[in-house]
């Protein structure tokens, strides 16, 4: 059954195998050269305050040049290789799920070959757990070394960013919306629950081609909710109130309200802010005091309105900061991909109970 299964698969794995040789050839060509542009940064060893600008001068420099012919003025390779290959990462689980998933079962209802398949001397569950296991490791390791590859390739980023590097596009934090489902084992969580997905959509609706279409769209609106509604719950967050400048805030008047950004949450370096609100001094919601009224109607910048800023600060307002530490990056890590895992199992244990209680 396992001989059969690999032969029936061999297609999936040499592509897979295809585009990760190539996803590794891409960035290799250009991993040297970033490598010696950190090395001439004089990051190396840095201490102290100055890694901060030296960090920001690096990723300045890995943005503002090193372009090719067919890119257009201003466009920076590494830009563009790593928004592209986190997008591969991204969206290698969702591929797995519609063209591995999708037609492993709805393939053999559509033909008709189910009917032989499941009346031999290997079991219905046999057949599906060999199926399962094999193409669903494949996918895990496959997802995952992309990830590994991406890692190595931008790890000069990554230490820049950890060492204070600001002032790029491409200064997203270890808990960024796109970082974080792209590092670590979350990919592995993606790939098992995107691979179960399209497996269950294809028992379900029994066309391949409808359920390909299904699992891209459940999948795209699990990436999009995820990030918002699930991972900033998947742990108790910490609080913390602080002043406006400590916080480095961003305030703006909304009606009668304060809208209020914090940037960081003091003393925790790296932290995710998930939200931050306006509050008085007894710690309850504030609303725009009277005197800051005419602050608030001044010309607000990108930076906000330093005198709305003083106002506020004066009449006693404080910003309430929700963050998780550093500290929780692999706590969270296991938690979202344990629950990815998790959904995956419940959706295997699906297609088993449908599968013996199918009549063929």
């Amino acid at each position: 059954m396992i001989w059969l299964s690999w032969r029936q698969f061999r297609a999936q794995a040499i592509t897979a195998a295809a585009a990760l040789a190539a996803f590794a050839i891409l960035l290799a060509l250009t991993e040297s050269h970033m490598n010696s542009l950190y090395a001439g940064s004089g990051l190396t060893g840095c201490r102290g305050g100055s890694c901060a600008g030296m960090a920001s001068q690096f990723l300045v420099n890995l943005t503002s040049g090193h372009t090719l012919l067919l890119l257009p003025d201003g466009a920076s390779l590494y830009v563009i290789l790593y928004f592209l290959s986190v997008l591969v990462i991204l969206a290698v689980p969702a591929i797995i799920g519609i063209f591995w998933g999708a037609p492993l079962i709805a393939r053999e209802l559509e033909t008709g070959t189910g009917r032989l398949a499941w009346n031999q001397s290997v079991t219905r569950a046999r057949w599906l757990a060999v199926k399962l296991t094999l193409t669903g490791a494949a996918a895990m390791a496959v997802t995952e070394a992309f990830s590994l590859l991406q890692a190595w390739w931008a790890a000069p980023i990554g230490k820049a960013v950890g060492l204070g590097g600001s002032a790029s596009i491409i200064t997203e934090g270890r808990f960024g919306s796109f970082v974080f489902p792209t590092h670590g084992i979350t990919p592995v969580g993606y790939a098992a629950f995107g691979f179960a997905l399209g497996v269950t959509a294809g028992f379900v609706i029994q066309r391949a081609i409808p359920a390909m279409a299904v699992t891209l769209a459940i999948f795209a609106v699990i990436q999009l909710i995820t990030p918002l509604w699930i991972r900033p719950h998947l742990l108790p967050a910490e609080q913390r109130i602080t002043t406006i400048a400590a916080a480095g805030a961003t305030a703006y008047p909304v009606g009668p309200t304060i809208a209020i950004n914090a940037a960081v949450a003091p003393g925790h370096p790296g932290a995710w802010i998930i939200s931050s609100a306006a509050v008085s001094t007894a710690g309850q919601p504030a609303r725009l005091p009277v005197a800051c009224e005419s602050a608030a109607q001044r010309e607000l910048g990108p930076a906000g309105s330093p005198a709305l800023d003083n106002c506020l600060t004066s009449h006693g307002i404080r910003v309430a900061v929700s963050y998780q530490p550093v500290s929780r990056y692999w706590p969270l890590q296991f938690a979202e991909t344990g629950l990815f895992l998790v959904l995956a199992l419940a959706l295997a244990w699906y297609c088993f109970w449908r599968l013996n209680r199918r009549r063929c």
